[in-house]
């Protein structure tokens, strides 16, 4: 037996009906980009159908379960990325001291076959260092897959200023990728990532305009090294976010392939999105650190059905210091069922077909452009970071948020509402360090969490 579908119009009849004397569009909201967020979607919005799906796939899994290894020790590191690799990652980001020098990066490094499993780094303002000390740890093998992961003007933008001008720095990464290019033809250099802007509080639309305008610096800067317009963009990973939002942070990754699309042809090349999504730092809390397995646990299906080529989870302690084994087990297995269990990735593209998540990653893509377009009017990223042009714009999403989160039109769970009073704590190995003071030559985008403020509040 069948029953005919609702028109639109009888949806709209029924909705009116239900609200009784208030008007349907009382339903509507706006985001921090001004976007309007509709109560219904229907085929009459003339939306277009949008295909965004993950360009590649690692020897049959959907995507690249990366896991994320901070340390300073090499051989605590190495029993770390062994222990990964050996239960379900199929790649490894490292972070920390043992990036200093060659040595240390080679024994923490020690049993992993480079050709299989991609390495990556997150080196910050020191990157290009890291990247020769990776390359030196490859000993020239042309199938290595290294993601050196420069990004300079993320750190700068961070830190508000550099050791040296940050155009030295761009520089410098520039001539690093192009003198390790030859010898490593599958690595990829740069990391083009909006998350800077994220975790400042910024909206989608602005995370997505940091990115795409990170690029365009990045491989302005590897032409003028030598390399070409293609190798440069081929050799570009694009970093975005993902949060406990789950359907605008897939919606904003499936953006990103449309902003890269128009970002290449500009460009007058076709190069296909390698995007990079980790999950928030903003949306963790401290106090009671096990809600947010559920938070990464969104976080990772937004990533997984968003399209994303590479997914990275925090443990679920992050908030309060660096993950220890037991939080680094739950972040890799939390993207195995995902992936395993859930079958995210046995559809090219889950997302297809959704009138509303058509229609917001149309919206956020054209507003993420228009954003991008206000940057490179400035000159381009590092002079609009300069004149303090991007910085008031960010502090404005994120006095939308914070407003929001005050006035109870959101919450937070287990922090602004369904509180538990008997906190059970969980461990971390280390706190985290203090970045070493720079001198100062714009705002900082100085990272948040939106916990943080009801957290001390509470105490």
């Amino acid at each position: 037996m069948t029953f005919p579908t609702p028109t639109p119009l009888e949806w709209r009849e029924s909705a009116q009906k239900a609200l009784k004397d208030r008007p349907i569009e009382s339903l509507m909201h706006l985001d921090a980009d001004q976007l309007v967020t509709r109560p219904l979607y229907a085929g009459a919005t003339g939306v277009q159908p949008i295909f965004a799906p993950r360009p590649s796939d690692s020897e049959g899994r959907a995507w690249d379960l990366r896991t994320l290894v901070e340390g300073d020790q090499a051989e605590a590191v190495n029993a770390a990325v062994l222990t990964d690799l050996e239960n379900g990652a199929a790649s490894v980001l490292l972070k920390g001291a043992v990036l200093g020098d060659a040595g240390s990066l080679g024994r923490a490094l020690e049993g992993v076959a480079l050709e299989l499993a991609p390495v990556a780094l997150d080196a910050g303002i020191d990157g290009p260092a890291a990247a020769d000390h990776l390359a030196v740890v490859a000993k020239g093998a042309p199938r290595a897959q290294l993601r050196f992961h420069m990004d300079p003007v993320s750190a700068f933008a961070e830190a508000g200023g550099s050791p040296r001008p940050v155009e030295d720095h761009l520089k410098l990464a520039a001539e690093t990728a192009a003198r390790h290019a030859g010898a490593y033809p599958e690595a990829r250099f740069f990391l083009a990532s909006g998350r800077v802007a994220h975790e400042a509080g910024g909206s989608a639309a602005q995370e997505l305009a940091f990115a795409a305008a990170s690029a365009v610096a990045h491989a302005k800067a590897a032409v003028e090294a030598g390399l070409s317009v293609e190798a440069a963009l081929r050799g570009t990973v694009v970093g975005l976010s993902v949060d406990a939002e789950y359907f605008d942070s897939l919606a904003k990754v499936r953006a990103m392939r449309l902003i890269w699309a128009s970002l290449t042809r500009a460009f007058g090349v076709e190069v296909p999105a390698v995007i990079e999504a980790r999950s928030s730092r903003r949306m963790l809390s401290a106090r009671d650190p096990w809600p947010n397995l559920l938070r990464l646990t969104a976080a990772g299906f937004a990533g997984a059905v968003g399209g994303a080529d590479v997914v990275v989870l925090d443990g679920f302690t992050r908030a309060a210091g660096v993950p220890d084994a037991f939080a680094r087990r739950q972040a890799r297995n939390t993207q195995l069922v995902l992936m395993e269990e859930a079958n995210l990735g046995r559809v090219d593209d889950p997302a297809a077909g959704s009138w509303y998540l058509d229609a917001r990653t149309r919206d956020l893509a054209e507003a993420g452009w228009a954003e991008f377009q206000m940057i490179e009017a400035e000159g381009g990223l590092v002079e609009a970071l300069k004149g303090s042009v991007i910085q008031p714009r960010i502090a404005r999403a994120r006095a939308v948020r914070e407003a929001a989160l005050k006035n109870g039109a959101t919450q937070i769970i287990g922090v602004t509402k369904y509180v538990d009073a008997d906190v059970r704590s969980a461990p971390v190995e280390a706190a985290d360090r203090a970045a070493a003071p720079v001198e100062t030559v714009c705002e900082p985008l100085t990272p948040i969490r939106f916990a943080a403020a009801f957290e001390e509040a509470g105490q």
